[in-house]
């Protein structure tokens, strides 16, 4: 049975925050709040986490996972980015945006897309989100909770709640959310394609 935090969504408990941490470092799947619906998080070390995640999604290894990080200073330790694409992100993050980029050795290798050497990144613009990645210290392993069938985010922390309190450790509730996903654009080959409208504006990188 998960655990089920109700969450303050501008200025999230600290105490709530640091027990969500300690759960994620135990192997815990956890359930959070983003600018685009909710996401399933875990440690990016835990082989045994993600495969849960896996389940809960079902989707394959060759999925394109996504880094959530607190800003763009982590984003050159795990993607190759060049300059004129980090202006780019600077000016357009935190958002509602995935960003794919070719990993770096930092990245586990079980994280990259086997065929395209890729990893996603991610800067939210969510306060408990951001607490969240504040208390951790390092990026945090993470897919939109998109469940199987289904094309929009899941938005209700209490359906949420009803789905997958067996099959999660942790469901933080930052109230009723946007159901879009993130707006996803592909840097993988040095320019940006745009893969996925959601909900950041593609505009500006058309």
């Amino acid at each position: 049975m998960s655990q089920f935090f109700y969450m303050h969504p501008d200025n999230p408990q600290a105490r709530l925050i640091k027990q969500a941490v300690e759960i994620i470092h135990q192997g815990g799947v956890v359930v959070y709040p983003t600018d685009s619906g909710y996401a399933l998080g875990c440690h990016t070390g835990d082989k045994k986490a993600l495969d849960r995640i896996c389940q809960i999604r079902d989707i394959s290894k060759d999925h394109n996972f996504t880094l959530l990080c607190r800003d763009l200073s982590e984003l050159s330790v795990y993607a190759r980015v060049d300059n004129a694409n980090f202006r780019l992100l600077k000016n357009n993050t935190p958002g509602a945006y995935t960003f794919v980029f070719k990993g770096t050795k930092e990245v586990p290798k079980r994280l990259l897309n086997p065929k395209k050497k890729t990893i996603g990144i991610r800067i939210p613009d969510n306060n408990i989100a951001m607490a969240l990645l504040e208390e951790l210290g390092e990026p945090l392993m993470s897919t939109t909770l998109l469940l199987p069938g289904n094309d929009m985010a899941e938005f209700d922390p209490e359906i949420i709640r009803d789905n997958l309190e067996k099959q999660v450790d942790l469901i933080l509730n930052g109230g009723y959310l946007g159901e879009k996903p993130t707006t996803v654009v592909d840097f993988s080959e040095g320019f940006a394609d745009i893969i996925r409208v959601g909900e950041g504006d593609p505009t500006p990188f058309e």
